[in-house]
């Protein structure tokens, strides 16, 4: 049963504490839309989004009135656009497909539409690259489509064509929207070990394993998470994971009540819970302060990694004892431009890009919403992304990159995307060459563990 107590804890998490359903996210299979004319296919695919998705956002409103749990985003998540458009034969490019989906996508309501994505941890078809290649058109053109490219696994390797090639497109997709500090980066990721039912943006899409239409849900509550520990100062890590462990078992039992709900109403199966706790540059709602909860002057000092490696197990070990059904990412985002603290962690130098990298090794994704300064190299950039693959392909987690080269900005610059993806401090980066790594290609092979069978 529920008590009072429990009423009124729940309803001072939401009021005070920035608790929140950050997103409902519909997955949508496309792949019956497939034909031999991409103008057909984006007919098939925006006449399908608008049918499966017509009643998402007024549900989303209904249980959030109904129960007054905030749920900041209604999001799309779709078949990858490479495997889709695959059959087409009359098209270069698939820019045509990009415009359909941001079509559908508003003319339904969502805030983001995710999967204009390809999957090229091994290797690479002719539909991949026609996608890679209209990444930076198709972002500067739409305004809500978002886009990721897996380049490595730890089953495969890491595709060092592919890791190179991306270098390039980021490049080109911060030129293209120079006007706006680069924005297209800021909806496109890369991935290592990326997962099929991922309810977050930039890089969700919907796997070819998942069913016809499925709702995936994704909580937050790094504020919730930070009062816990208030109540725990100077006690020790035991109990500060048992208390992280509790909070977590809440968020996700809300974020378990609204799937519930929202999946009855559309008559559309349950996925999972993503129960990542997700920032926002809000004060107060940051994964950065949590860290500095538990004793550390500025995030991204020393102990940094010890103390998010707490943070992300405990979580998941609380979350998983509250859904049966936890999926996506699950654990602990540190994107920098969209969490208050980590900001101001980067402009003071305590936080950089070397210890983000550290820290990816025990959270959710890596190194996400990292301004650089304008003229680095796409080789750089490639190299960077390396690392991050490589972080995921030898621990066998998911990892990310989500950079954007700010143009005409230099380091100690801010950059300013305003809403959820806040504003960014331009963040150092070696001023060594990769050029000859970068260049060499091929694919890095997987590593001996990868060999389980």
């Amino acid at each position: 049963m529920i008590n009072n107590h429990e009423i009124l804890e729940t309803i001072k998490m939401i009021t005070d504490e920035h608790l929140d359903i950050r997103t409902v996210t519909m997955g949508i299979s496309l792949l019956d839309c497939a034909d031999s004319s991409l103008d057909k296919i984006c007919t098939n695919v925006y006449d399908k989004i608008t049918k499966k998705a017509e009643n998402l956002v007024k549900t989303a409103e209904d249980i959030e009135a109904r129960y007054g749990i905030p749920i900041i985003n209604k999001r799309i998540s779709v078949t990858p656009a490479s495997l889709v458009c695959a059959a087409s034969k009359d098209a270069s490019s698939y820019v045509a497909y990009a415009k359909a989906l941001d079509k559908a996508a508003k003319e339904v309501g969502v805030n983001f539409i995710g999967g204009f994505s390809a999957l090229c941890q091994k290797g690479t078809t002719e539909s991949d690259i026609k996608l890679i290649n209209s990444i930076p058109e198709a972002l500067s053109e739409t305004d809500i489509v978002c886009s990721s490219v897996n380049v490595g696994s730890t089953k495969a390797g890491i595709n060092m064509d592919i890791v190179r090639k991306m270098g390039e497109v980021i490049k080109q997709a911060a030129h293209l929207t120079q006007d706006s500090d680069g924005f297209a980066c800021a909806k496109l990721v890369v991935f290592a070990n990326a997962v099929e039912d991922n309810p977050f943006m930039a890089g969700a899409f919907h796997g070819t394993g998942e069913a016809e239409t499925v709702i995936n849900v994704g909580v937050s509550g790094p504020g919730v998470v930070k009062a816990a520990l208030e109540n725990v100062k100077g006690a020790d890590f035991g109990v500060v994971a048992e208390t992280i462990k509790k909070t977590a078992f809440k968020i996700t039992r809300m974020g378990q009540l609204v799937a519930k709900e929202a999946s009855d109403a559309l008559g559309v199966p349950f996925g999972i819970v993503d129960l990542s706790l997700a920032p926002t540059p809000a004060v107060g709602d940051s994964v950065a302060y949590i860290l500095e909860e538990m004793g550390l002057e500025k995030c991204g000092t020393h102990g940094t990694t010890a103390a998010l490696a707490l943070l992300n197990d405990a979580v998941k070990k609380g979350g998983v004892m509250a859904s049966s059904y936890v999926g996506g990412l699950s654990g602990a985002f540190i994107p920098v431009s969209e969490d208050a603290g980590m900001i101001a962690a980067a402009k003071c130098g305590a936080l950089t890009l070397e210890k983000l990298e550290a820290m990816t090794c025990v959270c959710s994704v890596g190194l996400d919403m990292i301004c650089v300064p304008g003229d680095t190299t796409a080789e750089t950039i490639s190299a960077i992304i390396a690392d991050e693959a490589a972080i995921g392909m030898i621990n066998n987690k998911t990892t990310a990159v989500r950079i954007i080269p700010a143009p005409g900005k230099k380091v100690g610059d801010v950059v300013e995307f305003g809403g959820l993806l806040g504003s960014g401090p331009v963040m150092k980066t070696s001023p060594y060459s990769s050029y000859d790594f970068i260049m060499r290609g091929g694919r890095i092979p997987a590593p001996i563990h990868s060999l389980r069978n």
